[in-house]
């Protein structure tokens, strides 16, 4: 018999301050980015990128811690698992998710690269266009996942970006065989359309062997997995492969995917688009609160628009708003 879980979700993935100003489209132009993805640059593009931003703001962030932060702000309990070094912006990134509930116990490294950071620059229509220095967050190692935690929770939340370094690759693996043998869920968020063309293969084996559960991603994404322009074909694929899967469309909403069917669920309406970073890793965030605390799944589909509603209408990555509350103002209280 599976015993009860001390945590809902415990989140595994790359802790990153992001570093975010406003840029126009002639910005990312002549800096050679492409505009809407993640690029992994080094310490000197880094600093050559933040020499030559406008005013930016520091938020700690990161995908998964994203969604860890917009899960404790649910009201779920919480954990996380990612790298710092104990340098100023790693202090930062401590301070933030403890002070948001979660439970984040990894130890800081003392020497080494410096804490992670993402120079993100957000264009007139709230595109963002993220530049990550992993720094400490490639330090990720086998020995970071402790299996009592793991088994402590009922689902482990993985990211997509993890599968750039190696060891942390190699944690993935670890903290996704450890939950299954406490017959825990395993979640797994594509992350970006160019780390889907970096590792498509193994992705699909991840959903195809069953190391993976239950699968977030947008549009772009799932055409890049299935490697189809056509939404309606990579969704079939898609049902062949995956146990559950939630698929965001921006304004569209998202599709809620398993063998059986495919439930359609609507956007909540935004007064006003401002930064769609965290979208998704805010969707996830009341999605994955809805299904550990076993609400139906259009139930948990519609926390997670909620809660990408609420955060493209402020800069940042995470809440402003008490999401519990959000949800009790709109009917949606578990």
């Amino acid at each position: 018999m599976m015993q009860s879980a001390d945590y809902d979700v415990l989140g595994i993935g790359n802790a990153i301050v992001d570093i975010i100003a406003r840029a126009d489209d002639d910005f990312l132009v002549g800096h050679a980015m492409q505009k809407g993805g993640m690029s992994l640059i080094d310490e000197s593009r880094a600093e050559r990128i933040y020499e030559s931003m406008g005013p930016a703001i520091e938020i700690s962030g990161g995908s998964a811690a994203n969604t860890i932060v917009g899960l404790a702000s649910f009201g779920a309990k919480a954990a996380f698992v990612g790298k710092v070094k104990t340098d100023t912006v790693g202090k930062s990134f401590t301070h933030d998710i403890r002070a948001a509930g979660v439970a984040f116990t990894t130890q800081g490294d003392s020497d080494g690269p410096s804490t992670a950071r993402s120079y993100i620059l957000v264009t007139p229509d709230g595109e963002r266009t993220m530049n990550t220095y992993l720094g400490a967050a490639q330090n990720l190692t086998p020995a970071d996942i402790d299996e009592k935690t793991v088994a402590a929770a009922t689902i482990t939340y993985l990211e997509g970006y993890l599968w750039d370094p190696p060891h942390a690759k190699q944690a993935f693996l670890k903290a996704a065989q450890l939950a299954h043998k406490a017959e825990r869920i395993v979640a797994l968020t594509l992350s970006d359309a160019f780390c889907v063309d970096r590792y498509r293969e193994e992705f699909l084996t991840l959903v195809r062997d069953g190391t993976v559960d239950l699968l977030f991603a947008n549009e772009s994404e799932l055409k890049s997995l299935y490697q189809t322009a056509d939404f309606d074909s990579a969704v079939t694929a898609l049902r062949n492969d995956v146990k559950l899967a939630a698929i965001t469309r921006s304004e569209k909403g998202c599709l809620v995917v398993s063998r059986e069917e495919t439930q359609a669920v609507p956007a909540y309406p935004v007064q006003r688009l401002v930064d769609t970073t965290g979208a998704g890793d805010l969707f996830a965030a009341g999605f994955l609160y809805g299904v550990a605390r076993d609400a139906d799944l259009f139930w948990a589909a519609r926390l997670g628009a909620l809660a990408a509603a609420e955060v493209i209408q402020h800069l940042g990555a995470r809440p402003e708003t008490a999401l519990a509350t959000l949800a009790a103002d709109n009917g949606l209280a578990l």
